[in-house]
């Protein structure tokens, strides 16, 4: 058997800098709050971290845009992708909406990229 793999593997837990390659829109499957997803990514892998448009993510939000170099209090979320960040992935538990524990990966501690070129590694 042939097998074809056309993507790359999810990012180690760890700090990476990153590009953000894509941005899309949805809500949540259970309460139904909105959030952008954005795919975060270099030349070894990548992650999706959603991020919500509610009262409790305001805070993760504004680390995140920050980091990302956006200064201003409202931002159209295309205006996110092609922006370079580090990122640190971990692994966390959590229990979904029917009670069952759940592993999933994500991105947190958003930093800035700092000075250093980094147009090689995406």
């Amino acid at each position: 058997m042939k097998l074809n793999v056309h993507e790359k593997p999810y990012l180690p837990e760890g700090r990476h800098v990153v590009k953000i390659t894509e941005v899309d829109e949805g809500r949540s499957e259970n309460k139904d709050v909105p959030f952008i997803n954005c795919r975060f990514e270099n030349e070894d892998g990548f992650i999706n971290q959603r991020f919500y448009l509610s009262e409790p993510g305001q805070p993760i939000l504004a680390a995140f845009l920050k980091a990302a170099g956006i200064e201003k209090t409202e931002v159209d979320s295309k205006e996110l992708k092609g922006k370079v960040l580090s990122i640190e992935v971990e692994e966390r538990s959590y229990e979904d909406a029917e009670g069952k524990e759940k592993k999933i990966k994500q991105a947190t501690h958003f930093e800035e990229a700092g000075e250093a070129d980094t147009s090689d590694r995406f």
